[in-house]
């Protein structure tokens, strides 16, 4: 899932940024000077045109899809489009090693990496991999273009989200080569949108574990695929909840060879996870300057909040927070971009930065007062996405856990709790 941030006052976005980035950006480790003039075009465009726009695009319906298909012609006559998608498909090739640079940039708003067509990277490399040649012609060319909108269907509403071995959705291979979905996902991206839907489902004869899962691509418009609300998280929409009522695919939209789904979405959440805390700290990033202007502007008859060392904790800590959580990120960033086992640096990465973005917009709130609850900054929407942050992709407690226990057996210790030793 993925929070929409809350609406903002356009006035306040550049400044808001800017002060942000000179106060913690030498705590980033150094961009390639090929990208130094892309990154700082990707940021003037977040901050000068999409970050305006957050009013209509959180509200959701027809306006915002108008204003995100405007920004995204944008990106595009501004050759920012598409940056780590792959040339094939429309995009620019850049690698995971470069692109983090920019995904902080395009991350400082929920709605930056849709805008400039970076949200479709799981779903292009998972469909261009794995799918079959005709879902692959039908589909990826118009989700690469931002013509057609994907989503991935994984949770479900009464089974734990972390225990995938415990999947309900099933998929019954029929004597004609068809497969039929009934089950029920939720708390799933974009669903009320997409025209395509990734489900997660049990092709198995067991009524649980991980070997009999399978993945399928699901069109929208099939019979039996039903939107049934919209699950807002802490207020703000988004997310979904769908039901699969006798639908029916063809064996051609099983992505990926059947009882092999965890092995697909192992690949695709470790890459989500660190593009999520990428992005988190370009959030983190915002808030901050936030915290700093408004710490220097508001005044009491005694003056400046700035002067008050409460303030000043806040300040520190926060770019403790920020500074301590990059280098994380960027060891789990180069150990994935090598093709190196980075489930540790992930994990820990993914843990530091939810915290670290929770924290930071908590902090700004608290300097801003009153005002930082309110619809005049990004704050309310900053913060709500760090709360979400400590439960995506595994809640804090199942990454702490599964992280622990590598440590551990590198001492010759096995936990009982993961006897297989995951």
């Amino acid at each position: 899932m993925n929070a929409k941030n809350s609406v903002r006052s356009a006035p306040d976005a550049a400044p808001g940024a800017d002060v942000s980035q000179e106060a913690t950006g030498p705590g980033q480790p150094a961009c390639p000077p090929a990208l130094a003039e892309l990154r700082a075009r990707v940021r003037a465009f977040v901050q000068e045109r999409v970050m305006p726009c957050e009013p209509v695009l959180d509200a959701g319906g027809a306006p915002a899809r108008t204003a995100l298909r405007g920004l995204q012609d944008e990106a595009k006559q501004a050759g920012l489009w598409a940056l780590p998608l792959p040339v094939e498909f429309g995009g620019q090739g850049i690698g995971l090693a470069q692109y983090a640079h920019l995904a902080e940039a395009e991350g400082a708003s929920d709605h930056g990496p849709a805008a400039l067509g970076s949200s479709t990277l799981l779903d292009v490399l998972m469909l261009s991999r794995h799918a079959g040649e005709q879902v692959q012609q039908r589909w990826l060319p118009g989700i690469a273009a931002g013509e057609l909108r994907s989503s991935y269907a994984m949770t479900e509403p009464d089974t734990p989200g972390t225990d995938p071995a415990q999947t309900a959705t099933r998929a019954v291979a029929e004597p004609d080569g068809n497969w039929t979905l009934e089950g029920r996902k939720w708390f799933i991206t974009g669903a009320g949108d997409a025209d395509l839907v990734t489900v997660l489902a049990r092709t198995g004869a067991a009524e649980s574990g991980t070997d009999g899962l399978s993945l399928f691509a699901v069109p929208a418009s099939a019979a039996g695929f039903t939107v049934l609300r919209e699950v807002p998280v802490l207020g703000a929409g988004g997310q979904w909840e769908i039901a699969l009522d006798g639908v029916t695919v063809g064996p051609d939209h099983l992505v990926g060879e059947p009882g092999r789904a965890l092995r697909i979405a192992g690949e695709r959440l470790r890459l989500g996870r660190v593009l999520r805390c990428l992005r988190w700290l370009g959030q983190a990033e915002r808030a901050f300057g936030l915290m700093c202007e408004r710490a220097g502007q508001r005044r009491q008859s005694s003056g400046p909040l700035a002067d008050r060392q409460l303030v000043q904790q806040m300040v520190f800590d926060s770019l403790l927070a920020i500074r301590s959580t990059r280098p994380l990120v960027y060891e789990a960033v180069a150990r994935l971009a090598a093709g190196d086992d980075a489930r540790l640096e992930s994990g820990l990465a993914k843990v530091a930065a939810a915290r670290m973005l929770q924290q930071v917009a908590d902090a700004a709130i608290q300097v801003h007062g009153a005002a930082g609850l309110g619809p005049d900054t990004a704050l309310p929407g900053l913060f709500r996405t760090g709360r979400a942050a400590r439960l995506l992709d595994g809640p804090d407690e199942l990454h702490i856990a599964a992280v622990a226990r590598r440590v551990l057996r590198g001492y010759g210790v096995t936990s009982r709790t993961d006897p297989s030793g995951r």
